[in-house]
């Protein structure tokens, strides 16, 4: 795993907020979260595939959507009682990034919302 130079290093002040503090950007500003492009979203930090944009959806909420991962074994799901909530942090298995937070209020049929800052994941529109 990368020391935190190597990760400054790496992303902008921005994406280094967010991926390695946990920090959340503003909902409806982020690159992806109206995007309708075609392709996979890997981790913004190791690349790692994360999500399939078949399994995106409009949640209203600002923040891209998914229902489910691309696999089940690329998520860690963490207990987050920040903030005085109880919530589920989602991270990015391979590296520790934070990507966001899953809530039970999803589309069927996993009846789950993987609400995910746009600054954790890139888009290869190439997949």
């Amino acid at each position: 795993m990368k020391d935190d130079e190597s990760w400054r290093d790496k992303l902008t002040p921005e994406e280094y907020q967010v991926c390695r503090e946990k920090g959340t950007e503003q909902p409806f500003t982020g690159e992806y979260w109206d995007t309708t492009d075609k392709g996979v979203y890997n981790c913004r930090c190791c690349g790692e595939p994360l999500f399939l944009s078949d399994s995106k959806f409009d949640a209203g909420c600002g923040w891209p959507s998914f229902f489910q991962p691309a696999d089940a074994d690329v998520i860690e799901e963490v207990p987050d009682h920040t903030l005085g909530m109880t919530r589920t942090e989602i991270t990015c298995k391979k590296c520790g990034s934070h990507l966001g937070h899953v809530f039970e209020d999803g589309p069927n049929p996993t009846g789950l919302r993987y609400c995910v800052n746009s600054l954790s994941v890139k888009l290869d529109k190439s997949e």
